[in-house]
């Protein structure tokens, strides 16, 4: 349809050209279409996706603008353009080569002067040749202005699918956030909230570290007050452990790791009628043998041994008492 409706207005034949719509057209209304060789966009997106960058968006560089006119001059001196958008500019958008007589093609706007931009290396051209103050603006700048456009040449054959138009309409919203001078105060927000974060989980490390450090001191003290034999202490709990099992050896008091209190506690389980055939004692390591210990009640024979710091395990109909890894 497009080929047909415009077929008379084109310099090339209408299958060599790409077509796209102004964003936002409405079926009966009149609406811009942007037209360009379809093999060179072709060729430019072939080498785009071949080292990896395919694009998810086609921005163009210049859109027709309903608000007021403005000029960009960009290039270089001796080669410098003039782009136009905005009210009065013939076909909505123009880019001319910047020359002696480009100043009688620029748009009438009466009163109002079209704001006028330059890039840096032709801002001096720029006002010697229009005679008026010019805003200097990198290429880079311009280029980041366009891509926040809502128009898109990825049309017809070019779509890139629903999938594409999402990640595009993301990286769209990602780019207006790190570049757009409005979400300027939500970045400071941000970058605000996750320096307090950060200098709260230091604080909080600092405090914890500090605790730590005290409850260690403090481990260390009673270790030494309670044995004072001990000049070097390295692992406080360990080195308790072993003077207190080394003290009970002296005075011939039980331990838990003792045969006596572990019998004692299997006895308290009253998990069997029948006694063990046989019975081991090894390392405070308790095997008692020919006993056949039902799941359940090995799980709840557990949830009392546990507080004694001691766990029953069964290997075939062997019951094997011994204390958990770290009392």
């Amino acid at each position: 349809m497009l080929e047909g409706l415009l077929e008379d207005q084109l310099l090339d034949e209408p299958p060599a050209l790409h077509f796209a719509l102004q964003p936002g057209a409405q079926p009966g209304g009149s609406a811009w279409v942007a037209v360009c060789e379809r093999a060179w966009l072709a060729a430019h997106l072939a080498a785009l996706e071949a080292v990896g960058r395919a694009p998810a968006r086609i921005v163009p560089e210049l859109t027709p603008d309903d608000g007021p006119a403005r000029l960009w001059l960009t290039g270089e001196p001796a080669r410098a353009w003039l782009l136009m958008s905005g009210d009065g500019v013939p076909g909505g958008a123009q880019a001319l080569p910047f020359g002696p007589g480009t100043a009688a093609l620029l748009p009438a706007t009466g009163a109002a002067a079209p704001e006028l931009l330059a890039e840096p290396a032709v801002a001096a051209l720029a006002e010697q040749s229009l005679q008026r103050p010019v805003a200097i603006r990198s290429a880079a700048q311009r280029l980041l202005q366009a891509s926040r456009g809502a128009w898109d040449l990825a049309q017809l054959e070019f779509s890139r699918g629903s999938r594409a138009r999402a990640a595009r309409r993301a990286g769209t919203l990602w780019r207006e956030w790190l570049h757009a001078p409005a979400w300027r105060p939500a970045r400071w927000a941000l970058a605000l909230l996750l320096l307090v974060n950060l200098v709260g989980l230091n604080t909080l490390a600092w405090r914890t570290q500090q605790a730590l450090a005290a409850q260690r001191q403090a481990n260390q003290a009673l270790l030494t007050d309670s044995f004072p034999q001990v000049k070097v202490v390295v692992d406080a709990p360990l080195q308790m452990a072993r003077e207190v099992a080394a003290l009970r050896q002296a005075t011939g008091a039980a331990s838990g790791r003792d045969l006596e209190p572990m019998l004692q506690a299997f006895g308290q389980l009253a998990l069997v009628q029948q006694a063990p055939a046989a019975i081991e004692f090894v390392a405070g390591e308790l095997r008692l043998k020919g006993l056949s210990l039902a799941a359940s009640a090995l799980i709840e024979a557990n949830q009392r041994l546990r507080p004694l710091g001691l766990r029953l395990d069964a290997e075939g109909d062997t019951a094997v008492l011994r204390q958990e890894s770290g009392s």
